[in-house]
């Protein structure tokens, strides 16, 4: 099951589309119904997870809280997808993109990482293909 929230109210956010785009990726990976959620958050929420998790007293774009295990109920849990929505704001005006597009390239970044893709093992390789795929 894909959930999606929406846990900020300045910028709209395409529920909908976020949905199809981590079912899309989960078909990709071939990952049968796995539990996902992606969260959109503000600024000072990902700050305090990003203190909290990662010992960094900072606002960042995306976290990703891998479970990648099966359940006592048979369901695979891969993970949390956490956005902040205003830090995607900026970076899409600072590279002349749409915030939509911002926040899809977001949400790719972070469910790799569910996947166990790190920066130091092949995501921008693998994220170049789910570009490809997800965003033309």
């Amino acid at each position: 099951m894909i959930t999606i929230l929406n846990r900020q109210r300045k910028h709209p956010v395409r529920i909908r589309a976020f949905e199809r785009l981590l079912g899309d990726l989960a078909r990709t990976y071939r990952l049968a119904d796995p539990e996902v959620s992606l969260a959109f958050v503000g600024e000072r929420a990902i700050r305090t997870l990003n203190r909290k998790f990662l010992k960094k007293d900072k606002p960042t774009d995306v976290l990703s809280f891998p479970l990648g295990e099966k359940g006592p109920d048979g369901k695979y849990y891969l993970g949390d997808i956490v956005v902040a929505v205003p830090v995607a704001a900026r970076q899409a005006r600072d590279k002349g993109h749409r915030l939509d597009r911002e926040l899809r390239l977001l949400a790719i970044h972070g469910f790799l990482h569910l996947l166990g893709y790190d920066h130091f093992a092949g995501i921008e390789e693998e994220e170049r293909k789910a570009h490809r795929r997800h965003l033309a």
